[in-house]
């Protein structure tokens, strides 16, 4: 669905109102920023979205979208910069939410790809050095998955849809047990030989360009994709299931949460990751936070993460991108190999589309090859794994009609505040993640709240979190990223949680909006994340907000005014920035088909033979970084299962 030369024009013209510059900066059109953008958003496997976005296109340098967005009918071509500028914030300021919506949406394709992309000319004011480059000496890969170029069947003991924490971890349990695997990868291998540091790359291959945000705008989706799945990018963060989540999950009806057989399986993926608090070196914006909390007296705490070798400096703040030292143990560095090595076939480039059934059991699923190529895959038993949105959208195009399938979806909904500080902090330099703070995680005496955390923030990702009030305050705002200090704030959300629909079309469709309990535990962060910031000495700090709130310590308002403008602002959806790089709980797990969709083995109710193990399973959301507790389902469903079958 290639787009047509208006279409492009109009993108350009977008993408210039919101980098436009003063300073002589390029625009997106001189670098042609603003086409990567629509090449991405042609990736999305929604062809209706993608008419939608030409349709707007079509019409943005009209007459009638100018009397839409200024009253006046003129095209959006003869306004001034000041008067485009204006116009995109009637969006973003608007009382409808559909509006505010289509703003995020404009404005990450337009300065997402500007910063992921624009090289020296773009990077050099922000500090940002740029890609890495791709290693001059990779060691050779351990695995070498099949590709499919003819219609393909295959059969096997079991078949695992989808290779990352879950499915990863399964096929390395099932094929060790001395059953036949067969695992089938939509995205393809990449690993030492393919990481160059650099966003580019890294976004276009590692990460699920579709769906990236809810549908009403709410939250930003993050998930990984490629052989080893979001394991890949994963910032190394391994908390073990807390002893108060697994008494809840078991109190859905699933007892062996609390029962030796979890706590070994959690023993078994530590060990096989190399868990470990050794690599705990503090990146510059972790010894902020860590200075923040003691100064407030909190705890701060190493975080336990599963590297070997790790640099903990520069190649460690780009590891979002691939671990170019291969220290991040990876599916594809543990269960994956383990896999292979026991005979395990691994297929990537391989969409699996339907689970196939014969009189209430499964006998194998149905998938289509990128070339296009059909592929059948027979077994005894079918392991879907393709993650929280894409397993419950596999199950509705299977037939399934279990109701809590694609309900109580969470999202641990994650923000930042920032707080501008006088030293240099360079948020893509040091570990990835190496303090949490866990001050306010039960907010309420039911183990709810929120997690401080910082994350490596690279320019292209970081647009998504900096508020836009025109091109030049933009663009001064991200010079000033390398004194940013970004306290992430990860709220543990709660019932009823969002949901996973399936479209006519058979791609996933999220919904998901705050609730109002969860809305204030992330006002209740934001506040304390700013405490945090003050306390380690920012000079300035501010929301993530569209409109801004902010104050500055001793200078002008104080962190009780700040309160009063964050509940003022309010958490409405596209009101602010909100990501979700933890997607759980949609076929939860649970003692009755009448409360989940799982039963304790991690069977589907509705479907004998068919089980789910990934972050779906979770009864409730797990409150820490989730990839431990995923690889400890798995772990636990697939020693389960290889006894099952023998």
């Amino acid at each position: 669905m290639a787009f047509t030369a208006r279409q492009v024009r109009a993108m350009g013209l977008i993408a210039d109102t919101f980098a436009g510059s003063t300073d002589g900066a390029p625009l997106p059109t001189d670098l042609g920023t603003h086409e990567l953008a629509l090449s991405l958003a042609e990736r999305n496997p929604r062809a209706g979205e993608i008419r939608q976005l030409k349709v707007l296109l079509d019409l943005w340098d009209s007459r009638a979208t100018g009397l839409a967005l200024t009253g006046r009918p003129r095209r959006f071509s003869q306004l001034s910069q000041a008067e485009r500028e204006a116009a995109l914030l009637s969006l973003s300021d608007s009382s409808i939410g559909a509006k505010r919506a289509l703003f995020q949406g404009l404005k990450t394709a337009a300065l997402s790809s500007y910063y992921m992309t624009g090289g020296p000319q773009v990077w050099d004011d922000l500090g940002y050095s740029g890609p890495l480059g791709v290693r001059p000496d990779p060691p050779a890969p351990e695995i070498q998955p099949l590709t499919i170029d003819r219609e393909t069947a295959m059969s096997c003991d079991v078949v695992v849809v989808g290779s990352g924490a879950g499915g990863g971890t399964a096929a390395g349990v099932l094929a060790a047990a001395g059953l036949d695997v067969i695992v089938l990868e939509a995205g393809q291998l990449h690993d030492e030989r393919h990481f160059d540091g650099g966003e580019e790359t890294g976004f276009l291959e590692l990460y699920a360009l579709a769906p990236q945000s809810t549908a009403e705008g709410q939250v930003a989706l993050v998930a990984g994709r490629g052989l080893g799945g979001g394991t890949v990018v994963n910032y190394t963060t391994s908390f073990r299931t807390p002893d108060r989540v697994r008494e809840e999950w078991a109190g859905h009806g699933v007892p062996q949460f609390t029962t030796e057989e979890y706590a070994a399986s959690m023993d078994a993926v530590c060990a096989r990751l190399g868990g470990n608090t050794e690599h705990d070196k503090a990146a510059p914006r972790d010894a902020l936070l860590e200075r923040g909390a003691l100064a407030l007296g909190w705890e701060s705490a190493a975080m336990p993460r599963n590297v070997l070798g790790c640099d903990q400096d520069v190649e460690c703040g780009r590891c979002g991108m691939g671990c170019r030292v291969g220290a991040k143990q990876s599916t594809t560095k543990t269960w994956l190999l383990d896999a292979a090595r026991a005979g395990a076939r691994l297929v990537t480039g391989v969409q699996v589309r339907q689970v196939q059934t014969s009189f209430g059991r499964a006998t194998g699923v149905v998938g289509v090859s990128d070339a296009g190529h059909r592929v059948r895959v027979r077994a005894r038993a079918v392991v879907v794994a393709a993650g929280a949105i894409q397993t419950p959208a596999l199950l509705h195009r299977s037939g399934l009609t279990n109701p809590n399938i694609g309900r109580h979806l969470r999202l641990h909904p994650a923000t930042a505040v920032w707080g501008r500080m006088d030293e240099p902090v360079r948020g893509w330099v040091g570990s990835m993640q190496s303090r949490y703070v866990d001050a306010m995680t039960d907010l309420d005496g039911n183990g709810y709240g929120v997690l401080f955390e910082t994350a490596p923030l690279t320019p292209g990702f970081g647009t998504g979190f900096v508020n836009w009030r025109g091109a030049d305050d933009f663009r001064d705002r991200m010079k000033d990223l390398q004194h940013m200090l970004g306290v992430a704030l990860i709220v543990r959300d709660r019932d009823p949680g969002g949901t996973v629909e399936t479209g006519k079309d058979g791609e996933p469709i999220v919904r998901y909006r705050l609730s109002p309990r969860d809305t204030e535990h992330l006002m209740q962060g934001m506040v304390g994340a700013a405490r945090i910031a003050e306390a380690a000495g920012a000079r300035w700090i501010a929301s993530t907000h569209h409109r801004p709130v902010d104050y500055e310590p001793g200078v002008r308002g104080s962190v009780e005014s700040f309160e009063r403008d964050l509940r003022a602002a309010g958490a409405a959806p596209a009101s602010l920035a909100l990501a979700a790089l933890h997607i759980m709980g949609s076929a939860r797990m649970g003692g009755s088909p009448d409360t989940s969709a799982l039963d304790p083995d991690g069977r589907t109710w509705d479907v004998e033979d068919l089980y789910v193990a990934d972050a779906s399973c979770f009864p409730t959301p797990s409150g820490v970084n989730p990839m431990i507790s995923i690889e400890s389902i798995a772990h636990m469903i697939a020693m389960r299962l290889a006894a099952r079958l023998g």
